[in-house]
């Protein structure tokens, strides 16, 4: 895999509140440029929510009501995830939960494509048992000595998202062989299905 012919992407991940639909209360956003992982234009957000982060959202990702009192309200940092974001392509486990949710939270936003580290697992691994991020971390042992915070936060997440991606996408010749497997079907970027030739 030729790292240098990739687009703009950003390997993204979500925390939220625990309701049905849930509020933001954390988003990273980390840049993978030839193949490696961009620390230092990463960008990660907290946000206190419109709704109170219920007990076992706060059992999950660590963040309590108490954590997020004093940080902006999404409307305060909207457009700066929005400009960050902008058109590059995202990559995310199970990708079309975070996705959704940042376009609900995001009116007008939309990415060059959506790659999904679960999806490109699956045809990567076929027969694998489980393909959970903790399973896939297990199997592929990424190096994770310099993840930030810890599991299920969003900036760990996108941490080893990424590098779960990287490391699978080592196994594609080409970029359109990535998408091929990753891009799930009506999302952003997925490959437009062959049209028969005989057929008006």
């Amino acid at each position: 895999m030729n790292f240098g012919t990739w687009p703009a992407l950003l390997v993204v991940d979500v925390e939220g509140n625990g309701t049905t639909p849930p509020d933001l209360v954390e988003v990273a956003a980390l840049p993978v440029r030839d193949g490696s992982l961009d620390k230092t234009t990463a960008k990660a957000w907290l946000t206190r929510p419109n709704r109170p982060v219920t007990a076992f959202a706060t059992r999950v990702h660590g963040l309590s009501n108490k954590d997020l009192a004093d940080k902006p309200a999404w409307s305060e940092i909207a457009d700066q995830v929005h400009a960050f974001m902008g058109t590059a392509w995202i990559c995310a486990h199970n990708a079309h939960v975070d996705y959704g949710v940042l376009r609900a939270h995001l009116p007008g936003w939309e990415p060059a494509g959506v790659l999904d580290t679960l999806r490109l697992a699956k045809k990567t691994f076929p027969g694998l048992g489980g393909y959970g991020l903790d399973a896939l971390i297990k199997h592929l042992q990424p190096d994770l000595s310099e993840a930030p915070a810890q599991r299920h936060r969003a900036t760990f997440d996108a941490f080893a998202t990424a590098q779960l991606l990287i490391a699978m996408a080592s196994r594609y010749e080409t970029w359109d062989q990535l998408i091929a497997a990753a891009v799930p079907p009506g999302l952003p970027g997925a490959p437009e299905p062959e049209k028969d030739p005989t057929l008006w």
